[in-house]
């Protein structure tokens, strides 16, 4: 009996020492100057854009501001990653699962929407991918505050003036719609709704499909597909051409000519010996203009692309995206058998293998690739230079090997390998 009051003497006691010390740290948790001065001026720039002071309070309230997010801003700045191969990438986002769900939500989405695809030009199946790889079919449209972590990320970052300007589109959204704070949810970027629009994309491009007299991309599903299919048609999307395919490459094939600079006809394409994954002829018009990439190298898989592959890049930049997209949307309107891509192991590359390269691009080779450890088409292209002066394929892969080559490479006799001393030959003992 005694060690049972002592034991909820102990626990009470516990808690009121937490809860003391709680409110303790919640008291003397203040603010530094800097964020303060930060603040002002923020809410000064977004008054003088036109944003209304009943916003900028709902937003922010009247007394000192400071929600910090540390996890937001960590986001952001991540380094030495392990960047994903092509195949790794596409594989985990277009797998049997997923195109098992994206044709059962086609098949629903064509019953309601099919008169999207003719008002608009952008065939359902894409727009089902998009949700699929955007949201999970609208099951992950983020939980972040956008106010907290826009503003966080617009305080000494670096991208300060992209997350700025997203912020000032979050407030116009508010103050157009009169929408609470509660409501703008999204990740920790920014990015909102089923399709993940950032908000600058919203106020360009969102309609209010519903007529409700509110453009509202989290609940109504009516305006989110809407408006992803007229920002698509307004990219140029075009219903009725394919966004490329698998190829395979002839064994003597110029490395040379990947990348989106070359542009040549699809039949162009087939007399240099480019055919489909069955080695059979390419079955597709031959006057389109189309270009070969090869995201993991010449080991890895080859693509033919062609116009509505670009224009998904500008929704998002990175090709194993587009690819994504591109791969999902075909299994989806088809009864196609899945397959995950086959292709040969890479050396995962991180971030800091491509800065690496750049660096040592731009000192060689005199030139002046932004230094963000990316593998953009700028970078590969440069890549190609650099395996040329090294006597590689020309594929624009930075991999293991040249890796090694930049590491052993000498300013006076470049990638040549030093001669060695001769050995003194032994003779032989009388």
């Amino acid at each position: 009996m005694k060690f049972l009051r002592f034991a909820l003497f102990f626990t009470f006691m516990l808690a009121v020492f937490a809860g003391s010390a709680l409110c303790a740290t919640q008291k003397d948790i203040q603010p530094p100057k800097e964020w303060l001065t930060f603040i002002d001026n923020l809410k000064k720039e977004m008054l003088a854009k036109g944003i209304s002071q009943k916003t900028i309070d709902k937003a922010y309230g009247k007394n000192n501001y400071y929600h910090p997010k540390p996890e937001v801003v960590a986001q952001d700045k991540k380094q030495a990653e392990f960047i994903l191969t092509s195949r790794d990438y596409v594989n985990k986002l277009v797998n049997e699962n997923r195109v098992s769900k994206a044709r059962k939500e086609y098949k629903s989405l064509k019953k309601k929407y099919s008169n999207l695809e003719d008002t608009y030009q952008v065939p359902l199946n894409y727009l089902t991918a998009f949700w699929a790889i955007e949201t999970n079919f609208g099951q992950n449209k983020g939980k972040y505050h956008l106010i907290d972590g826009l503003t966080n990320l617009s305080y000494r970052n670096r991208r300060s003036k992209f997350f700025k300007n997203e912020l000032y589109n979050v407030l116009k959204i508010m103050d157009k719609f009169d929408l609470q704070n509660d409501k703008m949810l999204g990740s920790w970027a920014g990015a909102m709704g089923h399709f993940q629009f950032m908000p600058s994309t919203y106020n360009a491009y969102a309609i209010d499909y519903d007529g409700d007299g509110v453009i509202d991309i989290w609940d109504s599903f009516d305006d989110s597909i809407a408006s992803a299919a007229n920002y698509l048609h307004d990219l140029g999307f075009k219903k009725d051409e394919p966004w490329g395919q698998a190829v395979t490459l002839p064994w003597n094939f110029d490395y040379t000519l990947t990348g989106y600079k070359t542009r040549k006809t699809v039949k162009e394409w087939k007399e240099l010996g480019v055919k489909d994954v069955s080695e059979k002829a390419l079955d597709l018009s031959p006057d389109l203009q189309a270009s070969i990439i090869i995201p993991d190298g010449r080991k890895g898989q080859p693509y033919l692309i062609l116009g509505n592959f670009r224009r998904i890049m500008i929704w998002n930049r990175s090709e194993n995206y587009a690819l994504a997209v591109g791969m999902l949307a075909d299994y989806t309107a088809s009864n196609k058998k899945y397959q995950p891509i086959s292709s040969k192991n890479h050396y995962a590359l991180t971030d800091e293998d491509i800065l690496k390269v750049q660096k040592f691009i731009n000192k060689t080779l005199h030139l002046q690739l932004k230094e963000d450890g990316k593998l953009g088409p700028k970078t590969k292209e440069a890549v190609k230079k650099l395996q040329a002066k090294a006597r590689m394929h020309q594929d624009g892969y930075p991999d293991y090997t040249l890796l090694q080559k930049i590491d052993r490479y000498d300013p006076k006799i470049g990638f040549s390998t030093p001669l060695q001393p001769k050995k003194k030959l032994k003779t032989a003992k009388k």
